[in-house]
């Protein structure tokens, strides 16, 4: 729903879109409203460009970046009032941003660039591509997908090796579909899914029964250790599964794109050389 004095507020906080001494900005100023955009900004964009980003990062549960590096930043909850006060030139945001947020910035002329979920490594990468262009710094993206590049290559299995059956399993049974960025990080660096070869899709569930009765070679616990669901990751049924590691796996590592997927492939590269 759209309220004429919200409007009026935002209107007055939002008069100016260029700095105070009237020069125009040389490359947009930026508020990040996700964690994922968050560390990629934080990468291809000037410090001084990025007037905020989501408040997740800096919380170490959801971060996707340092936590000493979101803190040199401001933080928003995300409220239309709190951005347009900020006097951003561009918002990058997710795809569940409150319809009455978008309706407010577009009333208000401020650009939203909403990105997707990515599900793979080079959709990973076009991402940061488009927030470095948005950021006016394409030679930046350039740099950070190269790293990327160079960290799958340095965890690529030896040639001829055999897949290592692994369930990403996350609070609650959870497991990730076979179309999602962790899948494809970990058939790149020398993993098989074996929820998603037996046609588990996002978000499906395995039960401990299965897992017990049919355990891959790695469980990697992705839960969130401070709640009860996660009491299942590490129940005492699976200590019989001789042959099986149970490693954890941070869960910030499964859904971002751009410098995340560097720590991630590192993280999976670790683990198959101690197998």
């Amino acid at each position: 729903m759209r309220v004429p004095a919200l409007l009026a507020a935002l209107l007055l906080a939002s008069c100016s879109q260029a700095p105070s001494d009237g020069e125009p900005r040389r490359h947009p100023a930026i508020v990040s409203l996700n964690p994922c955009s968050d560390a990629i900004l934080a990468e291809v964009a000037d410090h001084e460009q990025i007037l905020a980003i989501s408040h997740f990062s800096r919380d170490p549960s959801s971060s996707s970046m340092d936590l000493a590096e979101a803190r040199r930043f401001a933080s928003v909850s995300g409220s239309a009032e709190e951005i347009l006060a900020l006097e951003p030139d561009l918002v990058v945001a997710d795809e569940f941003v409150p319809a009455a947020t978008r309706a407010a910035f577009a009333d208000l002329g401020l650009r939203l660039v909403q990105l997707p979920i990515v599900s793979s490594v080079v959709q990973g990468k076009d991402q940061v591509m488009e927030l470095a262009r948005l950021a006016g710094h394409p030679e930046r993206g350039r740099a950070l997908t190269a790293r990327i590049d160079a960290a799958l290559a340095k965890a690529r299995p030896p040639a001829g090796s055999d897949p290592v059956p692994a369930v990403v399993w996350q609070s609650g049974g959870i497991v990730p579909g076979g179309d999602t960025l962790v899948a494809d990080l970990l058939h790149r660096t020398g993993f098989v899914q074996l929820s998603a070869s037996r046609g588990m899709r996002q978000a499906d569930v395995m039960p401990l029964e299965i897992m017990l009765a049919d355990p891959p070679r790695v469980i990697f616990a992705a839960g969130d250790p401070r709640t009860n669901e996660d009491r299942m990751l590490s129940h005492p049924a699976l200590e019989a599964l001789d042959d099986t590691s149970r490693l954890r796996f941070d869960r910030s590592l499964l859904w971002c794109g751009g410098p995340t997927i560097i720590r991630a492939a590192e993280r999976l590269a670790d683990v198959r050389k101690s197998l």
